[in-house]
């Protein structure tokens, strides 16, 4: 086994840190008994119970997790048969068009999109909320789907609709600007509600509700690792007798 030098350590704790050490202080920050952020004021949960108690933050995370969730199942099915027509129809009559329709919101810039798509629900006189949001959100994750699925059709492997479900959750969970151009009245989304919160200064509580989501993040994720090592595990040939 190859050892790691001084220089490649230093580095590799150097980028980790990078990476993590943001995440950490903003863990350790929610439990910071003062109201100002920067300044610690001892150890206390006081702003997990205000988190309980703000109905607005609560039905943002609720409104984010619906779009998500939604935009995220739609995006699967659409990408996949996308991915589908591009690797198994061949050189189709319109294949260009569709290609390029298909992985433009690769490469446009999400203001351009997000106001694309704001236009279109003004021209066509639709109620903006949960549904354009949701619709938008489709728009623009169904590429990635269709990137992760059509990249290995040839050796299609079902976990592969996994991963480009949770990418377009993902990206649809996260996203503010196409949502701020979609969204109405009752349909405001957690990266909305933040960011109206920030503007007038962060204050603890947003702390409190992004460990939350860290914490989730990172069960899910040993979840998932411990049922995919279950599924390995059981479906291993057995050794042949001695």
């Amino acid at each position: 086994m190859r050892r790691l030098s001084a220089f490649n350590l230093v580095s590799l704790a150097l980028g980790l840190a990078f990476l993590y050490a943001p995440i950490a202080i903003l863990v350790v920050y929610s439990f910071n008994a003062s109201r100002l952020v920067t300044v610690w004021g001892g150890w206390s949960t006081r702003w997990y119970l205000a988190l309980i108690e703000d109905r607005d933050m609560l039905e943002a995370a609720a409104n984010s997790l619906g779009i998500a969730a939604l935009s995220a199942a739609l995006a699967t099915v659409l990408g996949t048969l996308a991915a589908l027509a591009l690797a198994r129809l061949g050189r189709f009559r319109g294949r260009l068009a569709f290609s390029a329709m298909v992985y433009a919101p690769l490469v446009m810039p999400e203001v351009i999109t997000g106001l694309s798509l704001l236009l279109l629900f003004v021209a066509v006189d639709a109620d903006r909320g949960f549904l354009t949001i949701t619709a938008s959100h489709t728009t623009l994750t169904m590429c990635f789907v269709t990137i992760v699925v059509q990249s290995r059709l040839a050796g299609f492997d079902t976990s592969l609709e996994e991963a480009g479900f949770l990418l377009a959750f993902s990206l649809s969970l996260d996203d503010l600007v196409i949502a701020s151009f979609t969204t109405g009245p009752g349909a405001t989304t957690l990266p909305i509600r933040i960011y109206s919160e920030v503007r007038l200064g962060v204050k603890p509580e947003i702390n409190a509700v992004c460990t939350v989501i860290i914490a989730v993040v990172a069960v899910a994720i040993v979840v998932a690792s411990l049922l995919a090592k279950r599924r390995d595990a059981g479906g291993a040939p057995a050794l042949p007798a001695a």
